[in-house]
């Protein structure tokens, strides 16, 4: 098959103006941390919230950011796939973590029920209400995770199993991840049955777990993903008369024809953008490369390029640390800023 090129000679009119800079970071969260550094910087600048955006290939790799930016809230909208917490798997996930923090939590005991099949509305009311009426009274404290677990043992073989699992991941010794692991072997079957999708949400639940890592325990993981994004604009940042503003999160396809003040492009490297899968196909690849300008392209005077290093990889099994060959020779044009350190 022959490929055809045409070559570009691309010029700008425009005089003047901020070079681009390309931040290597120590890991995802300190890349998400300095996106949200630099956006209040911005914002004492009296750049508005709704002239910045982040760009990223893939909806899930805005999942660590999202929490960093209702952590420091800033409000923000998102195209080109959900909201973090507003996708039902991992509403699922989280759920199971919600009643072992709270035995109590209602709502998300009917979610977990119900997603196993065979287990209706009516049983799974019949097993909430033993749960609140003879189980949880008295339940508490260390006695929860010796005691209080064990009684389920009497169910028929499908909610057993529940409760098997449930019972592994109560103790505190287990890690917030470890806790994560130990679910998704569980609902993986549950999963793949439910969403037709499941391969492409799959990222999603890898996402979570990596996030999950850097928690030492389910209350605090609870306690940000509980967090609400504001509705009005921060205003302590926020000059008199800004009425709903929001800082924009966008996939690189859904901001194609969009210009902002200031544009992040973040994950930015090999293994995500370009994707593995792509390197499967000179005409993927030429797409990776297209969607790299289109996302360069939307800023207007200043342009962040950053990516995470030693990020690991759960379904290739790799290690990723190479930034993106969409980079190569940008070094001779653009400042180089390296995040290494912790708050």
């Amino acid at each position: 098959m022959v490929r055809h090129k045409f070559k570009k000679a691309l010029h700008t009119n425009k005089r003047g103006g901020h070079t681009p800079s390309i931040i290597t970071a120590a890991t995802e969260n300190m890349q998400s941390k300095f996106v949200v550094q630099r956006v209040l910087e911005l914002r004492e600048e009296d750049v508005p919230l709704h002239d910045i955006a982040v760009l990223f290939r893939s909806s899930y790799h805005s999942f660590d950011l999202e929490i960093e930016l209702t952590r420091a809230g800033i409000p923000y909208v998102k195209f080109g796939g959900f909201k973090f917490m507003e996708t039902a798997h991992i509403k699922d996930i989280v759920a199971y973590l919600k009643v072992v923090e709270n035995p109590r939590d209602i709502v998300a005991w009917n979610r977990i029920m119900l997603l196993i099949d065979g287990v209706g509305p009516r049983t799974a009311e019949k097993v909430i209400a033993d749960i609140l009426q003879h189980k949880v009274n008295g339940a508490g404290g260390s006695e929860r995770s010796k005691q209080f677990w064990m009684t389920y043992s009497n169910y028929p073989d499908k909610l057993a199993d529940l409760f098997s699992t449930i019972k592994q991941i109560v103790p505190d010794d287990v890690s917030p991840a470890e806790k994560i692991g130990i679910i998704l072997r569980y609902y993986t079957p549950q999963f793949k049955y439910k969403y037709d999708d499941y391969r492409k949400r799959q990222k999603d639940l890898e996402m979570f777990q990596t996030i999950c890592e850097r928690y030492r325990s389910i209350r605090s993981l609870l306690s940000d993903l509980a967090l609400e994004p504001p509705n009005e604009s921060i205003s302590d940042i926020t000059p008199t008369g800004a009425d709903d503003e929001f800082l924009v999160l966008s996939t690189i396809h859904s901001a194609k024809g969009l210009e902002w003040h200031t544009v992040f492009i973040i994950y930015c490297l090999e293994g995500r953008f370009p994707s593995h899968r792509s390197a499967e196909s000179d005409e993927e690849m030429d797409e990776e490369r297209r969607l790299m300008y289109v996302a360069c392209t939307r800023a207007k005077d200043n342009l962040y390029i950053s990516y995470p290093v030693n990020l690991y990889d759960r379904e290739s099994g790799l290690i990723l640390t190479k930034p993106s060959r969409f980079l190569e020779g940008l070094e001779f044009h653009s400042e180089q800023w390296i995040i290494d350190g912790e708050d």
